[in-house]
C-alpha cells in the first residue's frame, strides 16, 4: 500500500482525543502482524485508549525509533470544504484531519515495512495517544520501550517540520484556578467576593508576569516568542447579572522555554493570591479560596548535538534555523535519554486549521528520508 493510501486510511479513523482511538490501534496491529511483526500495547488507565509499539529487524542497539502520535485535534465548529475523515486529492495537496499532524509520518512509515526485511539495526514504531491534550500518553510507552528495547541510536519524532530537523521545543503545564467567592446581591458589592472579578485579577497578573517573562529575556533563544508564556485559554462564571458571583474556573498554560523552571513561575502567582489577594476575600468569608491544579505537563526539548541530529544530516536534512513553537513528545524521550530529533512532512501552519492538508511534495520527501533511513540500517 502507497504512503498516499495508508495515510488516508489513518485519516478515515475519527482519533480526536476525546474519543478512542482503538480501531486505529487495531488497524495497525492487524497491518503489522500480517507482514509477521508482533506488536506491544500499552493502554490508558480506563482501557478506552493505547499506545502501541514495534519492532522490525534484529534485537540489537544502534536502532532507530519513527515516532507519531495517533490523536488528533476535534474539527468542531471549523469550516471544512471537505469530510476532514473522507480524505480527498485537490490542487497536489491531501485533505484532511490529521494529513498534516501527524497520520502523514506515520501512513508513510508504515508503508515502507515491505521495505525493512533486510535491516542490520532495528526500526521501532512508537504511536501514542493523547499527545494534543498534553502528551499525556506516550510517558508509558516510553518507559516500557527505555526497559525493553536495545537502546536506539536515534528517535525521529515526525511532526511537521518541513523536513527539517528541529532540536528544540518549550515545555508546557496546563492548570486550572478555581476561584470561590461569596454571593450577594451586586448592588452590596462590600457584602461579597466577587469570584469573576477576583479571576479577572489573577489574569490580569499572569498577563503581566507575561510581559516581565519577555522583558527579562535574552532574545536570541531560538524560540519564537523568544520568551516563556502564560497564556488564558477559558473562563468560566458566574450566575445572574445581579448576583456577585460564588463561583469562577479558567484554564491557563505556561509554555517555558528550556532555561527557565515553570515551577518558578507558579510559585510566583501563588505567593501573589496567598499574600495579595486571599487575606481581603477572607475578611468577608473565610470559606473564600483560590485553588490552583496543574492538569498536564510536558517537559522542553533541547539537543543541538546528538546521534539522532547526526544521522539526519548525514542523510542530507537541513537543521532548521529556530526551535519549534508548539510542544511534543521530544522532551519526554530526551527526559528518558533517547537522543532524539523532531523532523516530518508538512508545516505546522497547516496544522489544526480548517481543511488541514499536507503537500504530496512533502509526502514525498518524507518517504525519501524514511528510504534513506531504511538503506542506512539495511546490511550490504
Amino acid at each position: 500500500m502507497s504512503a498516499i493510501d495508508l495515510t488516508k486510511k489513518l485519516v478515515n479513523f475519527n482519533t480526536v482525543s476525546r474519543d478512542s482511538n482503538l480501531p486505529l490501534i487495531d488497524y495497525v496491529a492487524t497491518y503489522l502482524d500480517d507482514f509477521g511483526i508482533k506488536s506491544h500495547r500499552v493502554e490508558s488507565p480506563d482501557g478506552k485508549k493505547s499506545n502501541l509499539y514495534a519492532s522490525i529487524g534484529p534485537e540489537e542497539p544502534g536502532g532507530v525509533v519513527l515516532s507519531g502520535h495517533t490523536d488528533v485535534v476535534p474539527t468542531d465548529g471549523q469550516d471544512w470544504h471537505t469530510d476532514p475523515f473522507m480524505p480527498e486529492i485537490k490542487d497536489g495537496n491531501l485533505l484532511g484531519r490529521g494529513t498534516c499532524d501527524m497520520k502523514g509520518f506515520i501512513g508513510t512509515a508504515l508503508s515502507l515495512v515491505p521495505e525493512m526485511n533486510s535491516l542490520e539495526k532495528p526500526i521501532h514504531f512508537a504511536l501514542s495517544y493523547d499527545e494534543e491534550i498534553g502528551c499525556k500518553g506516550a510517558p508509558s510507552m516510553i518507559a516500557e520501550i527505555v526497559d525493553k528495547l536495545p537502546p536506539p541510536q536515534a528517535v525521529i519524532v515526525g511532526e511537521p517540520t518541513g523536513m527539517k530537523a528541529i532540536t528544540g521545543h518549550k515545555g508546557m503545564v496546563t492548570l486550572k484556578t478555581a476561584v470561590q467567592g461569596h454571593e450577594a446581591h451586586s448592588s452590596q458589592i462590600h457584602r461579597g467576593v466577587s469570584a469573576v472579578m477576583t479571576a479577572a485579577t489573577l489574569v490580569t497578573k499572569l498577563n503581566a508576569m507575561t510581559q516581565e517573562l519577555a522583558a527579562a529575556t535574552d532574545t536570541a533563544t531560538g524560540f519564537e516568542p523568544h520568551h516563556s508564556t502564560i497564556h488564558v485559554g477559558i473562563i468560566r462564571g458566574g450566575t445572574a447579572i445581579n448576583i456577585i458571583s460564588r463561583r469562577c474556573e479558567f484554564q491557563w498554560d505556561i509554555r517555558c522555554i528550556p532555561a527557565d523552571d515553570p515551577k518558578i513561575i507558579l510559585d510566583e502567582f501563588e505567593k501573589f493570591c496567598r499574600d495579595e489577594i486571599l487575606p481581603n476575600m477572607k475578611s468577608i468569608d473565610p470559606q473564600c479560596s483560590i485553588d490552583t491544579q496543574i492538569t498536564a505537563s510536558a517537559p522542553s526539548f533541547l539537543m543541538a548535538d546528538s546521534p539522532a541530529l547526526s544521522l539526519l544530516t548525514a542523510l542530507g536534512v537541513q537543521p532548521a534555523k529556530s526551535h519549534a513553537p508548539y510542544v511534543a513528545e521530544a522532551g519526554q524521550f530526551q527526559s528518558s535519554g533517547l537522543p532524539t530529533v523532531i523532523c516530518g512532512p508538512g508545516f505546522i501552519d497547516q496544522a489544526h486549521k480548517p481543511n488541514e492538508f499536507i503537500a504530496l511534495d512533502q509526502l514525498n520527501q518524507g518517504e525519501q528520508l524514511l528510504r534513506s533511513v531504511i538503506q542506512r540500517l539495511t546490511r550490504s
